[in-house]
């Protein structure tokens, strides 16, 4: 038989020569279907492609068996812990959605609240929000944060040792030399960029060296938001000898305008970066930079919501420490 176009199951019945109530029966693993009938059934339904919606499913036994990650936007962080994601669901029992609504300037707070009452329910049973904007307490289905931009608070919550992290960052240019390191900070309303500030401010403090406002720029996580802060601190008269970025496509990007401005990198100023994304072992020079598990936060984000659904108890909040990856782009001064 061949459909033209979804096939119901109605047409498993037809095909397999048996009631609509004996296909459920077998869809849904109930007693009351002889064996040689159950094989013809399923045989039927993987030659037919037939596959029961979500919605219908959920109805039925309260339960997708559905994990939705949910994004304000796919870039590569979120990109990279999907990838973690998708390598640990496999021997689960458990589906992904991925989902991202396409949320305009105007929309950037408060969008998992309205992703979650689109799914919440009817398509996912759980969800992993990657960097949620606001606190997650009381929804109606359990949510895993990842990076949550304030921090662990509410639901459970993976990250990473961001302030760890940007110490290792900061006291590697240190070790190199540099005493004139400048800072491309986060996004101001994310407690990660606050912590990786944190971190460089205490590596210098501890070096004896004194942090200079004068060499601290806002670049907001974004190449085209970091232009601007990195052409200030890269066209200073007494420019800094290094730049620490914190997140690696604002390090891209402050390499990619030194360049323009003619200076080499790192024969001229050192640059680091933060997360260890694919681009940075991809970018001229390779990027040094702190590796968060990126991947591993994704496995355990799925682990611990799918315990949640299933009733087990996990702890609140985990993080993962960091790592230096050294690569071309620093020098000793």
């Amino acid at each position: 038989m061949q459909s033209t176009g979804r096939v119901t199951i109605g047409d498993v019945a037809k095909t397999a020569k048996v009631s609509v109530a004996t296909v459920s029966k077998v869809i849904n693993g109930r007693y009351g279907v002889a064996p040689e009938t159950e094989v013809r059934v399923q045989e039927v339904i993987e030659q037919l492609g037939y596959e029961s919606s979500l919605v219908a499913r959920s109805l039925r036994s309260r339960r997708t068996n559905v994990v939705g990650i949910l994004v304000a936007e796919f870039e590569p962080f979120s990109t990279e812990l999907l990838k973690g994601i998708s390598e640990a669901v496999h021997g689960t029992d458990y589906e992904l959605m991925a989902y991202t609504g396409g949320l305009g300037r105007h929309e950037r707070v408060g969008w998992e609240k309205r992703y979650l009452a689109r799914l919440a329910g009817t398509l996912i049973d759980g969800a992993v929000l990657v960097t949620p904007t606001v606190s997650l307490e009381h929804e109606s289905i359990p949510v895993v944060a990842v990076d949550p931009h304030t921090g662990p608070s509410g639901a459970p919550t993976i990250d990473s040792d961001s302030f760890a992290g940007a110490r290792l960052a900061a006291e590697h240019l240190i070790s190199l030399g540099h005493t004139r390191i400048g800072f491309l900070g986060g996004r101001v309303d994310l407690e990660s960029a606050r912590l990786r500030e944190q971190g460089y401010r205490s590596a210098l403090k501890d070096a004896g060296i004194e942090v200079d406002p004068a060499l601290m720029r806002i670049g907001g996580y974004r190449p085209d938001l970091a232009d601007i802060p990195a052409h200030e601190l890269l066209s200073m008269s007494d420019r800094p000898t290094a730049i620490f970025a914190a997140n690696d496509l604002s390090a891209i990007r402050t390499m990619e305008i030194a360049r323009e401005l003619g200076l080499r990198v790192p024969e001229d100023i050192s640059v680091i970066g933060f997360d260890n994304v694919p681009e940075s072992a991809m970018s001229d020079p390779p990027l040094t930079t702190v590796a968060q598990p990126i991947h591993e936060m994704g496995a355990q984000a799925l682990g611990m919501v799918i315990d949640l659904i299933n009733g087990v108890s996990r702890e609140p909040h985990v993080r993962l420490p960091t790592n230096l990856v050294t690569r071309a782009s620093c020098r000793p001064l």
